[in-house]
């Protein structure tokens, strides 16, 4: 960005703010240059998002980080709730008693509590499993024509898992996708409210019924697990612990889902870095990890807000106002990491440096799973399919357009799996 006078800076800024507000087509397609210029000449910005709620948006690397440790800046919504009303309604409240919209000492018992069932092991002893589904998956590709990989491969990957682990029953996943599909694409709108509330009803009545069930006929998936520890001192309740299964659920293959679209399509937009992962298998966890700052899918961290007035940067964030913390553009701060939009699968030191999976006591319970589906999802493909290509340019890419979303991820990913076989045809 050039340099800009003090009257220049203020009005690229208000265009800024104004994009990121109104969630337009260009700027969903990249949002990039607007959090560049944000991080220049505002980089702690006020907001009138669509929800109508006025909104701080940190987009520095070093703010966001933080940010998202700062006991003043609370993620219990429920302390909110004026705010959180406005923003997802009265049919959000029941789901969201988690430790994801919680603050010490409530967060620090529910996580122990999932902690205790989402053990290492148990995540390590998916990994043939994990493997199985992806064989399975990619076996049913045509490589005759285009296929979609999101609907074919990257969505049902981590939701097969996630719905294993769980303990949700085959023939009852589908109804359960598509309500959490509505969640996920919701609008703000008087009719994408009443479209949120129908789905979110639907989705407490089902887990319900499953916990219901459980109890009656112990299980040794996850939730059976959970149930076990309503026994203990400190345990969940059972408002709890349905709201903790609802975000295990989404969180649990919405991101990996888009993460893994996202890296197919930035490994086959940029080919000389593919040919360096297959060149090199072993680079693969870290190109995962570039993945995951260049293009995660997660670009805005979940809503908070302040406790008291808070001041970074010189801006006064007043008690009572949402903060959001830009994952996307802090993971593209040029402060923090060298040449930040070349996409570079030999960067060093990525593990601990991007927030794509947060910071602090919030940070992601699912990322060694999410890594673990990354390695084995990207590995296959590329193995069985070493010439796969986008099937349309990259500029024509569709990404996702909900207006100031928390995902960053396609609409689709069309791709031709073996393009000789299209060329002899």
């Amino acid at each position: 960005m050039t340099q800009l006078d003090e009257r220049d800076t203020t009005d690229a800024a208000e265009q800024a703010a104004s994009a990121a507000s109104r969630g337009s087509a260009a700027y969903r397609a990249n949002p990039y240059p607007v959090y560049a210029c944000l991080r220049d000449s505002a980089p702690v910005c006020r907001l009138s998002p669509p929800h109508g709620v006025d909104t701080f948006l940190i987009t520095r690397y070093d703010d966001a980080k933080a940010a998202l440790t700062d006991p003043r800046i609370s993620k219990d919504m429920y302390a909110a709730m004026d705010a959180y009303h406005t923003i997802f309604g009265d049919s959000s409240v029941a789901l969201d008693d988690n430790m994801l919209f919680s603050d010490p000492p409530k967060h620090t018992r529910l996580r122990r509590i999932v902690n205790s069932a989402f053990t290492p092991r148990r995540i390590e002893s998916l990994r043939p499993r994990i493997q199985e589904i992806t064989d399975e998956l990619l076996d049913r590709l045509s490589a005759d024509g285009p296929v979609d990989l999101l609907p074919t491969f990257a969505f049902p990957l981590p939701l097969i898992v996630i719905c294993e682990l769980i303990g949700i029953p085959e023939e009852e996943r589908e109804e359960v996708q598509k309500w959490c599909a509505v969640v996920a694409r919701t609008g703000f709108s008087k009719e994408d409210k009443e479209k949120l509330a129908v789905a979110e009803g639907a989705l407490r009545d089902y887990f319900a019924d499953i916990i219901a069930r459980k109890r009656r006929e112990a299980t040794d998936d996850l939730l059976g697990a959970l149930i076990r520890t309503q026994d203990e001192q400190g345990a969940m309740n059972d408002g709890e612990l349905l709201s903790t299964l609802w975000v295990l659920l989404f969180a649990g293959h919405k991101t990996t889902a888009y993460l893994i679209g996202n890296a197919v399509f930035n490994l086959l937009t940029h080919r000389d870095q593919l040919r360096e992962v297959l060149a090199d298998p072993e680079l693969l966890p870290n190109a995962i990890e570039e993945v995951i700052r260049y293009e995660g899918s997660v670009e805005n961290a979940t809503f908070r807000h302040a406790l008291e007035d808070i001041t970074i940067r010189d801006t006064v964030i007043p008690k009572g106002s949402l903060v959001q913390v830009a994952v996307a553009s802090a993971n593209r701060d040029p402060e923090r990491f060298e040449a930040p939009d070349t996409f570079d699968v030999k960067r060093q030191g990525l593990q601990s440096a991007h927030l794509g999976f947060g910071s602090g006591p919030h940070y992601c319970l699912g990322a060694p799973l999410a890594r673990m589906e990354m390695r084995i999802a990207l590995t296959s493909l590329f193995e069985r399919f070493p010439d796969i290509e986008l099937a349309t340019s990259a500029h024509e890419a569709e990404w996702l357009k909900v207006p100031f979303p928390a995902f960053r991820g396609l609409e689709k990913l069309p791709v031709v799996l073996d393009p000789s076989r299209l060329l002899a045809d």
